[in-house]
């Protein structure tokens, strides 16, 4: 029988599905949360709610926004032929402070059969339909440099192969097991421009 209230059991449990956190960072969480005068929960609690609520995916890029196309999808001034293909939101970020001024398609996960993701959990039907209108010359595959991401380089390579002119991969400027997300501007810059063909 547990001596805290079921609030806050309930609190800790949450928080400890949240990826890195164990069940004491947990504990502190929710004890910052109950004690703390600028951490307010409820606040906490709707932003929470807001991402699920009024967030969707771009209808060209899947790429998070508040409209039907994301402002990188929207800018005339992007090359619209080139698509960079990356696993998760936070890449584009990255990539956009590398000076990168092609298009994204962003997958939302890699191939993993043990973690339950394949082509279905992803975003590639998407990136296949995108590329089978004709205007993509190029795509850029970006995925990790980890067996999952290169299956699913693999994979992008098998399924458009008949489709698009140029299929490349990012140059190995990236260490191996390195997350993009974490790159600086200067390796991911030289990342892109060195790119390979698969």
């Amino acid at each position: 029988m547990s001596l805290l209230p079921p609030q806050i059991q309930k609190a800790i449990e949450e928080f400890s599905k949240l990826p890195g956190i164990g069940p004491k960072s947990a504990e502190r969480l929710t004890f910052h949360l109950l004690r703390s005068s600028k951490a307010s929960p409820k606040t906490l609690g709707n932003a929470l709610l807001a991402l699920k609520s009024d967030l969707k995916y771009c209808e060209q890029c899947q790429m998070i926004t508040l409209e039907k196309r994301c402002r990188v999808c929207s800018d005339s001034s992007r090359e619209d032929g080139m698509v960079l293909v990356v696993e998760e939101p936070l890449e584009v970020v990255a990539f956009e402070k590398s000076g990168y001024k092609g298009l994204y398609h962003v997958l939302h996960g890699v191939l993993s059969p043990i973690d339950g993701m394949g082509p279905e959990q992803l975003k590639l039907k998407e990136l296949i339909d995108r590329c089978k209108s004709g205007a993509v010359r190029e795509v850029i595959i970006a995925t990790n440099l980890d067996v999952e991401g290169e299956a699913t380089a693999a994979y992008i390579k098998q399924q458009l192969k008949d489709t698009v002119a140029s299929i490349t991969r990012l140059a190995h400027g990236l260490p191996m097991g390195a997350d993009i997300e974490f790159a600086d501007q200067t390796t991911l810059k030289e990342a892109i421009s060195g790119r390979r063909k698969l």
